[in-house]
């Protein structure tokens, strides 16, 4: 008889576990895709303005995150006009054989309180890679409207050439103008799903 309570109390603290997981749904307007390179002496600094995402979380049991992220490679936006246009051509994201750039989650893991590692296939330019981001979680709470709402702020650091993306211009001086490491940020604001 103790047995079967035992395992009956087992099943529901389980069962509860599973209820505890949450599907959510990248809000784009309090979320964010950014990405800095080297230029000549300093970092220049850009955005895309169009990306959606869904994944879903589980603070009690992280290995059960899952999630994917689009990005519209043409909403690339570095405040300089003439600049996105050449970002936008076949020198760099090819936007109208490559239209988007996307993630797909293979493994959440935690690395210390608050903080994953998220590791996942990363596609650009037709060249899908493995990438792994540091995700800090920034918490979870209802706005007030009553939508239970979840936050991460994930970076890594790529080199471009191995997504094919090579472009690079040689200096009188000598150098080159643009580095081969990009650095990315992912602020990510969840709606929960109803």
């Amino acid at each position: 008889m103790m047995k079967k309570l035992n395992a009956f109390f087992l099943a529901m603290i389980l069962a509860a576990s599973v209820a505890q997981a949450k599907d959510y749904v990248i809000d784009g307007a309090h979320s964010s895709a950014n990405f800095k390179i080297r230029h000549l002496i300093s970092k220049t600094a850009g955005t895309f303005n169009e990306f959606s995402g869904e994944f879903s979380f589980d603070e009690k049991s992280p290995k059960k995150f899952k999630g994917e992220f689009v990005i519209k490679a043409s909403s690339i936006n570095t405040n300089n006009a003439k600049r996105d246009e050449h970002l936008r051509g076949a020198d760099f994201f090819a936007v109208d054989k490559h239209p988007t750039l996307s993630f797909k989650s293979k493994e959440f893991r935690s690395a210390a309180k608050g903080k994953y590692k998220l590791m996942g296939d990363f596609t650009m330019l037709g060249v899908t890679k493995p990438v792994t981001f540091d995700v800090e979680y920034t918490g979870v709470g209802k706005d007030p409207w009553g939508t239970e709402k979840v936050g991460f702020v994930a970076t890594t650091k790529i080199n471009r050439k191995d997504w094919g993306m090579v472009w690079n211009k040689t200096l009188d001086t000598g150098g080159i103008m643009l580095g081969d490491e990009v650095e990315i940020e992912v602020n990510v604001e969840g709606n929960a799903k109803k």
